[in-house]
């Protein structure tokens, strides 16, 4: 059986929110939120909280999840997420690594397992959680999914993907494999996409997003507690 590890990346010196992964959201950090909700999709064999700074050590030890401490300059501004995700694979063996984002806090516990599962059973090297958009989409003045030769009804477009990052999945070796070699890892491989509703891919980087998500939370909680009494 595949080992899983989930991760929870938590660096402290964000710029446009401060201490952002330690923000209060509904009575707990977003840290703790996260550690909950992988805990609660009870399909990881290990849960980490990766982070440059020691504050972080004994939200892990509350929660049951672990600590991993980056190297100090993989915590500023200057890193890249593969360079602080190469270093904790090259230091904990897995088959299967999951980024789980705290600033995320609307992605479900059975969200994060449906995930799990579909990476699993799809044989993906790399798996991105999405948000479909059913609109007209332009890039740099072209038509994306639609042609300026005709109108087409929103639901019958082909959706784009949005990557959100809620939730990424990697497999080990071949993350570790294109790393090494100088390619970009994120993408390496056979890459999958995973669709999530739009409040699991809603993201927290500014004081706005935060004050979004804290007013969709009931929203979310209510619909989660439908879908288990239909269920």
């Amino acid at each position: 059986m595949s080992k899983r590890i989930a991760m929870i990346p938590a660096r402290m010196g964000s710029q446009r929110l401060k201490h952002k992964n330690l923000q209060p959201f509904n009575g707990m950090p977003l840290i703790s939120w996260a550690v909950r909700r992988c805990l609660e999709a009870n399909i990881f064999d290990e849960v980490w909280i990766n982070s440059e700074d020691d504050a972080f050590a004994p939200v892990a030890k509350t929660e049951g999840a672990r600590f991993h401490k980056r190297p100090q300059q993989l915590g500023d501004n200057d890193a890249t997420s593969e360079q602080f995700v190469a270093e904790f694979l090259h230091n904990h063996t897995c088959d299967l690594l999951f980024q789980v984002h705290s600033i995320a806090p609307l992605l479900t516990a059975a969200e994060i397992r449906q995930f799990v599962v579909a990476m699993t059973d799809g044989g993906h090297d790399a798996f991105m959680s999405v948000v479909e958009e059913n609109l007209e989409c332009v890039h740099e003045g072209r038509p994306v999914n639609f042609s300026f030769n005709e109108k087409t009804n929103s639901q019958d477009l082909v959706p784009v993907q949005r990557i959100v990052w809620a939730i990424t999945g990697w497999r080990y070796a071949s993350f570790l494999a294109a790393h090494t070699a100088g390619r970009c890892a994120t993408y390496a491989g056979r890459v999958g996409y995973f669709p999530v509703n739009r409040m699991a891919g809603h993201v927290i980087k500014t004081q706005e997003d935060l004050d979004v998500a804290t007013a969709l939370f009931g929203i979310s909680h209510n619909q989660q507690h439908r879908q288990e009494r239909s269920g």
